[in-house]
């Protein structure tokens, strides 16, 4: 990542040393757009998108969404469910190829149902859910470290664990036959008419050129520093390792194209893919799940009790969890999850990393929904709600949007 220099421009004397300015306060970028089942009802954005070239945002720009991603990993893994290559409840083993087993517990199968739920038992340590080019899924998972030893698959205890998604997209690649990200986009995100892609490999030349750079509130630039040019690789590597995607394996390396995180989308793109939702699997007359996909991914398959989830990290946002979605806010102590539902019960996902906070939102009774970013936010805010300042911010203007 190239850091912004601003050298001063003043004369200097011979022998007079240049020293350059430290990078400017970055300005966030936000973006919104409200919706209900047939479209749009209004948008916003503001701020540049790429601050070197001054281009001001829109929302048809990409970003990266971060965990909402998980969302759209999960319409994949519906798809495959409805067509009889998955079963939520089978033991994952089947697909991988291998056998994934929790150490303290290897009596008990993981399933998929589990994966996508984070209630599988996965943990992860030093960012083990970034595997380079090369590097293996099933060595990941031999390290003890990525299990809980404590509370074993199937147990009713949540911790949200960017690791299982990895160990998703492994058991798409091997059912498909295809590279996860290449499948998403042909199977997924083109059937809802979306330019859209992980990791960058399958957007168009516009998409790329249009791309939102993430940036840190002292303005250094933490993802996407592009510039209308494609990332010279789309993946990770370690040094020294040239960056041969032919050398890709079916299954060998689901984290490859970051399926936690990795979506690249615009938030005019994630309102449609929130439209889909609300009309249960059909957007624009074409149907891209069932209804009862729909239902059984949003329904919430653990709760938080007071006792039953670790209460940690990214999982502090989260009370109520089914298929790769949230349910906001549950109303208990100890869960504060409300960013300013004003009473109204919302199922999506939330997204958090490189300073940017993101939200797809949808109320199924009321046919309404929001879509939403913002960037540049600092690291653990100091605030009573888990939801950032900047982020609950977002999402009241956004829902604003609906009645004014």
């Amino acid at each position: 990542m190239r850091p912004h220099l601003r050298l001063l421009c003043l004369p200097l004397a011979v022998g007079a040393t240049v020293v350059a300015a430290p990078a400017a306060a970055a300005a966030a970028v936000r973006a919104g757009v409200a919706f209900n089942r047939t479209g749009e009802i209004a948008t916003y954005a503001e701020g540049l998108a790429d601050q070197r070239a001054a281009r001001e945002a829109t929302v048809d720009d990409p970003v990266r969404v971060a965990s909402v991603s998980k969302l759209v990993v999960a319409v994949g893994v519906m798809q495959l469910v409805e067509r009889h290559k998955l079963n939520l409840d089978a033991d994952v083993s089947r697909y991988l190829g291998w056998t994934l087993r929790n150490p303290a517990f290897p009596g008990r199968p993981i399933t998929l149902r589990m994966l996508l739920s984070h209630t599988g038992s996965v943990r992860e340590h030093d960012d083990d859910y970034v595997i380079p080019l090369g590097g293996s899924l099933r060595d990941v998972m031999a390290d003890p470290k990525n299990w809980d030893t404590e509370h074993g698959p199937g147990q009713n205890y949540f911790s949200y664990t960017n690791l299982n998604f990895p160990i998703v997209a492994s058991i798409m690649e091997r059912t498909t036959g295809e590279r996860f990200d290449r499948w998403m986009r042909r199977s997924v995100l083109e059937r809802m008419k979306l330019d859209a892609c992980y990791n960058w490999a399958t957007c168009s030349d516009a998409q790329v050129a249009r791309a939102i750079e993430l940036d840190s509130p002292a303005g250094a630039p933490l993802k996407d520093d592009l510039h209308g040019q494609r990332p010279a690789c789309p993946v990770a590597t370690r040094d020294g390792v040239a960056c041969d995607l032919d050398s890709w394996k079916a299954g060998q390396n689901g984290a490859l194209f970051s399926p936690q995180g990795g979506l690249r989308i615009s938030v005019r793109g994630l309102a449609r893919l929130g439209r889909m939702l609300l009309n249960r699997g059909t957007l624009d007359g074409v149907r891209i799940l069932s209804p009862q996909s729909v239902e059984t991914m949003l329904a919430p398959i653990w709760r938080y009790d007071g006792r039953n989830g670790a209460r940690d990290g990214e999982s502090t946002t989260v009370c109520a969890y089914g298929l790769s979605s949230q349910t906001i806010p549950n109303r208990r102590p100890g869960c504060p999850d409300d960013p300013g539902t004003r009473g109204a019960t919302f199922v999506g996902h939330a997204g958090d990393a490189y300073g940017l906070r993101s939200g797809l939102w949808i109320d199924r009774t009321r046919g309404i929904g929001m879509a939403y970013f913002v960037t540049a936010v600092p690291e653990d805010p100091p605030e009573a709600s888990t939801f950032a300042p900047d982020e609950s911010a977002a999402f009241r203007r956004t829902y604003a949007l609906i009645n004014r």
